[in-house]
């Protein structure tokens, strides 16, 4: 390509020490002054929404939580697959009776799952779930045992279980019959990654809760955080591919499918406590709007340790996420009974997070 003409540029003048000083560039210079200034306009345009958001959730972390904001005593408790694999023992059940004891937790959501991408679920996939069951009856009496069923959904890779096949929500609905029948006293659903607005869910919600509604049990679910601001699924959806949030009106119309929603309130992207508790307040009051009062609303607290993309363990504490669960509470619908937290998960839980729930929540 050709440079473009110069155009003429002054005679060089002279310095005092009678040497001639070479002209500037000046042409050269104003474009680089402008490709500088127009780079801050883009980093500011860009910064400014980030810091004034992490402002407005430290604000929102600000203030005292209503007084009775604390345990309904219907809080929940995520359990791995060691407890039906074969792996524990009656000696394990009995100390988690004792964990138990005198805290909120009446439902356990124990791995039972993953099924399989085609909705099936073999029963070799839960070998010991009527003994867990009988066991946990007769350790911690009104503790009721729910299936924790989940895969990986195809909705940003080309592998995983497609709720749009009617074969594949039909054979969800026969797996939950399935774990039913082995005693469990409900189902829970953790289905991920789940787009807002998705039309089969709300089908397969429809259809599982005829089922267990008929035999007296529970169907419970996960659920994505809501959008933070109006809108924002679709526009980190546009721009990546993955939408992360779902809508306040799709949360409430799942709400509406279920007896439990726990959202999970954890992988929030934030670096400091005060700024997740704020979106966790935030999370608290957007889900309560709309969650009926016939459903129980849990907030998930994050009984885990990592330091990975979207979670910085020294900032999603359990501290933070009570606290926040309590200002969001009292700030939108601090008398409401039908509402907990649930804890995640119990094998990467410390001592220090069972004594943050106890002290913050329960007592």
């Amino acid at each position: 390509m050709e440079q473009p003409q110069r155009t003429e540029e002054p005679e060089a003048t002279s310095r005092q020490g009678g040497e001639p000083e070479p002209a500037a560039p000046r042409p050269v210079r104003r474009r680089w002054r402008s490709a500088r200034r127009a780079a801050l306009v883009v980093v500011l345009l860009l910064l400014l929404p980030v810091l004034a958001t992490q402002v407005a959730l430290r604000v929102n972390y600000t203030g005292d939580p209503a007084d009775g904001t604390r345990s309904r005593n219907r809080d929940a408790l995520w359990l791995g697959h060691a407890w039906i694999d074969g792996r524990k023992k009656d000696a394990d059940v009995t100390a988690l009776a004792r964990r138990l004891a005198g805290t909120g937790i009446r439902d356990l959501y124990v791995h039972a799952g993953p099924l399989e991408h085609d909705g099936t679920l073999p029963a070799s996939a839960y070998p010991r779930a009527q003994w867990l069951v009988a066991a946990v009856h007769r350790a911690a009496p009104g503790v009721r045992v729910q299936a924790w069923l989940g895969d990986v959904l195809a909705t940003e890779e080309p592998d995983g279980l497609r709720l749009e096949r009617s074969a594949t929500r039909a054979a969800v609905v026969r797996s939950t019959r399935a774990v039913l029948d082995a005693g469990f006293d409900g189902a829970h659903f953790d289905l991920e990654p789940l787009h807002s607005g998705d039309r089969d869910y709300l089908g397969l919600l429809d259809a599982l809760h005829r089922e267990t509604a008929a035999r007296g049990a529970l169907l419970s679910v996960a659920a994505h955080q809501i959008d933070p601001l109006p809108g924002l699924h679709s526009v980190l959806g546009a721009v990546t591919g993955h939408p992360k949030w779902w809508s306040q009106e799709f949360f409430g119309q799942v709400a509406r499918r279920v007896d439990q929603i726990a959202v999970m309130s954890y992988d929030t992207m934030q670096q400091w406590q005060s700024t997740y508790g704020g979106y966790v307040a935030q999370q608290t009051a957007l889900a309560l709007e709309v969650t009926p009062a016939s459903t129980d609303l849990l907030m998930g607290l994050p009984f885990y340790h990592e330091n990975r993309f979207g979670h910085r363990g020294a900032a999603e504490t359990v501290p933070a996420a009570v606290r926040g669960v309590r200002l969001g509470l009292s700030r939108t619908d601090a008398d409401r009974a039908a509402f907990g937290v649930a804890l995640y998960v119990d094998f990467a839980a410390t001592k220090a997070d069972w004594q943050a729930y106890r002290t913050g929540w329960v007592r």
